[in-house]
């Protein structure tokens, strides 16, 4: 089990596009299928997941962002 607070979502752009994008190229607009994977293994609502992993993506990059 991941920690919450280590949790991340991110793509392989512009390749290994999720199903069922297969063979078109690969976008971050796409990382909301990933937040509704994550959302069907776990017990985590979407919209917490969304929120917990923008705020690790925040404290991760805090110095660029």
């Amino acid at each position: 089990k991941i920690p919450k607070d280590k949790l991340l979502i991110e793509t392989d752009a512009p390749y290994l596009t999720p199903h069922p994008h297969r063979g078109k190229r690969n976008e971050p607009s796409y990382c909301k299928l990933i937040s509704s994977k994550m959302t069907d293994i776990s017990e985590v609502k979407e919209d917490n997941i969304e929120n917990i992993t923008t705020d690790n993506t925040k404290k991760l990059f805090k110095k660029i962002i």
